[in-house]
């Protein structure tokens, strides 16, 4: 540029821009804390399948100094009617809501899917639902429930389309805390 005042003005203004996307980003971060309760998922689980058929691992890790929980799940899946065996991965987000009991995941796996979820453990403590919205698509409850100090039993559950709440079972485990 022929003007430095120009070129001083325009940097001046690309830095002001910056500065406010940093301030917005600020202003969007969650507020929130877990709460005891989540230190119960915090671990390494192994999956346990009575019929001995298919096989996984998931592990919860708090990350980013405890700002965020991470659940990162790996499964062998194994030859059933209508589905062959194959391998599932995914990764969940989970980040505080505006109390000790509540949250907000986002969910991504292998095969495209992303879902979002609010959180929420049970008054008890023993219960944690992740459940997704009412829309256009089928909507999705997933729950742990413990069984044992260091069990769960998971459970994926969905509703079809305009049938909100009408939950029917997908698919459910047990999973066993192998360490921490």
């Amino acid at each position: 540029m022929k003007n430095p005042q120009i070129a001083l003005l325009l940097f001046g203004v690309v830095v002001l821009m910056g500065l406010t996307t940093v301030d917005t980003g600020a202003a969007a971060s969650s507020t929130g804390t877990f709460g005891s309760q989540w230190q119960s998922l915090v671990g390494e689980w192994n999956g346990e399948s009575p019929s001995g058929g298919s096989s996984g691992a998931c592990g919860f890790h708090l990350d980013l100094s405890g700002h965020i929980i991470t659940r990162t799940n790996h499964a062998e899946l194994a030859a059933a009617p209508g589905r062959p065996a194959g391998v599932h991965d995914d990764l969940m987000i989970i980040y505080p809501g505006p109390t000790e009991d509540k949250a907000k995941a986002i969910y991504f796996d292998n095969e495209g899917h992303v879902i979002e979820y609010s959180v929420e453990w049970s008054a008890d403590g023993n219960l944690l639902t992740f459940l997704t919205k009412p829309g256009a698509g089928p909507q999705f409850r997933l729950t742990y429930k413990k069984t044992g100090p260091e069990k769960f039993l998971v459970a994926f559950e969905m509703a079809a389309p305009g049938q909100p709440g009408s939950f029917k079972p997908y698919t459910s485990g047990t999973i066993k805390r192998t360490g921490k």
